[in-house]
């Protein structure tokens, strides 16, 4: 087929490629503009769809917005089949949904309809979910809510946010390709109107540990923020990342240091941190960070 991929993070890259290896012709591929980065915070870089579109010698194109005439004509003028669309980050307006001759595609990394939105891997890990997996499914004007043709199931399974989300990356891959291969059959088939649920964008404030909480609770917020943004607590004024983390029985005043190898109280329970991270420094074992930076027993982490 003729198609147009439209994708940005690292989850995106997999897609494209399997559908590069599969012989379909992807004439171009959509992501979001470079952004400011690098060591000095000035350089523009590129997304890794961007990037790994450039390797594979295909046209890239990084418009800020869909909404004008302009922009609409150019991806209509490419002629496409379909277009395949996983963590995109710019909403599609109608006239581009309506493009391609078999309309736009989405990988969705979750059980739909449970999280439909933005963060559903880090969601479905905080709600506990036991499984999850990836949904492939026809895109409509509605947010996540177009019907589905394939999905793949896998267990959450004490599974981080960056484990799930390479894994998702590799399934959604694997099925989307699959589901181009007898794309007329099974035909899509419209979501359950039961156990909608929204995967809404992560704030800040959420990254932050809260010792008031369960520490089954924190256990599942340190899995759906690592690698990324990181939960994280505050001592002697700077900030500690918790990138793993086991819980453990104990009791004390929450937030309280209980031993010398950085088991903290909870609001039930407790949990040790195995990785951590100081601001501006690599991730290291628990244990090494103490060597450096002493949290003894007693101290109250905020």
């Amino acid at each position: 087929m003729r198609i147009i991929f439209m994708g940005t993070p690292e989850f995106a890259v997999p897609a494209l490629c399997a559908l590069v290896a599969a012989g379909h012709e992807v004439c171009a591929a959509y992501t979001q503009p470079p952004r400011p980065g690098g060591r000095r915070g000035k350089e523009l870089t590129s997304t890794p769809a961007h990037r790994a579109a450039e390797e594979l010698g295909i046209e890239v194109r990084h418009p800020s917005s869909l909404k004008g005439a302009e922009e609409q004509s150019a991806f209509a003028a490419l002629q496409a089949d379909v277009a395949i669309v996983a963590a995109y980050g710019l909403i599609l307006p109608q006239a581009v949904l309506n493009a391609p001759r078999l309309g736009c595609l989405n990988i969705h990394a979750s059980l739909l309809p449970r999280w439909r939105g933005a963060a559903p891997i880090q969601r479905a890990i905080l709600a506990g979910d036991a499984e999850t997996g990836v949904t492939i499914m026809q895109m409509e004007a509605g947010l996540d809510t177009g019907p589905m043709l394939a999905e793949l199931r896998t267990p959450v399974d004490g599974k981080t946010a960056g484990e799930l989300t390479d894994e998702l990356a590799e399934s959604g891959a694997r099925v989307m390709v699959e589901v181009l291969a007898s794309l007329t059959t099974p035909l899509p088939h419209p979501q359950p109107e039961a156990g909608v649920s929204y995967a809404a964008k992560i704030a800040k404030a959420e990254t932050r540990i809260d010792w008031n909480r369960p520490a089954l609770e924190i256990e599942r917020q340190v899995r759906a923020f690592a690698p990324t943004p990181g939960a994280w607590f505050d001592f002697e004024g700077e900030r500690c990342k918790v990138l793993a983390a086991d819980v453990t029985n104990g009791a004390g005043p929450r937030g309280s240091v209980m031993d010398d190898r950085l088991t903290i109280a909870c609001g039930s329970g407790a949990i040790r941190p195995t990785l951590v991270q100081r601001a501006g420094r690599p991730a290291m074992p628990s244990e090494e960070l103490l060597r450096g930076w002493a949290i003894p027993a007693g101290t109250r982490l905020a």
